[in-house]
């Protein structure tokens, strides 16, 4: 588990640096300020074990990826390959600790590949981790139907965002931490169940101690 998660996020290919996308870097970034040290981290403490305790976390940067692009499609591999290769040679990117997360958000109008699967017909974002030490989590803009949920862009964001937040946190390496075998992780009980914490719209996440999503 991540006991006090500390978030980096890569905007990654040119489209960011343009309008409107440019606007969302920071609505993105005071998301994460906001809502790491919010009741939405506050709940999760429940799953804190005799050796690790989830606690508040923090954003510990930024940055906007330019050397490559993402083009039109991209797999999961290449989304780890520029992963490894920012920490490897961007000093914008911290080196990776037991607690870091990569949050990875691709423009509009690329489609993220990951294994036979694709986004926005199997998946509106997903974490995972290299080599069970970089922990990263891949958010695809949610351009279609089945992504945005009826909500504008914005609040689709924030909600598949905290989805895959909470998971990372409970369960870093997937399958290896807090993990249902019927149901999958905490956020994948809950999908698409929204509540507002602040002025942001989350997902409500699965509670053990209450047995409902919260």
């Amino acid at each position: 588990m991540l006991s006090n998660a500390q978030i980096f996020t890569a905007f990654w290919g040119t489209a960011w640096q343009q309008t409107p996308q440019s606007n969302s870097i920071q609505q993105l970034n005071d998301f994460f300020d906001y809502i790491l040290t919010s009741s939405l981290i506050d709940q999760l403490a429940e799953y804190s074990t005799p050796t690790q305790t989830i606690g508040h976390g923090s954003r510990i940067g930024t940055a906007t990826v330019t050397t490559s692009d993402p083009g039109q499609s991209v797999t999961d591999a290449a989304i780890q390959n520029m992963l490894q290769n920012e920490i490897a040679n961007n000093a914008a990117f911290p080196q990776p600790t037991s607690n870091t997360l990569y949050f990875v958000y691709l423009p509009p109008g690329v489609v993220v590949v990951q294994g036979s699967s694709s986004s926005c017909q199997s998946f509106c974002g997903y974490h995972d981790a290299i080599n069970g030490q970089i922990f990263y989590s891949v958010m695809p803009y949610p351009d279609c139907a089945g992504c945005l949920g009826g909500l504008a862009a914005f609040d689709a964001l924030t909600t598949t965002s905290s989805h895959e937040l909470c998971e990372a946190i409970t369960d870093p390496v997937p399958g290896q931490g807090w993990y249902d075998d019927t149901n999958g992780e905490i956020g994948d009980i809950c999908a698409w169940k929204t509540k507002q914490v602040g002025n942001y719209t989350v997902q409500q996440e699965w509670s053990n101690k209450t047995g409902s999503c919260t």
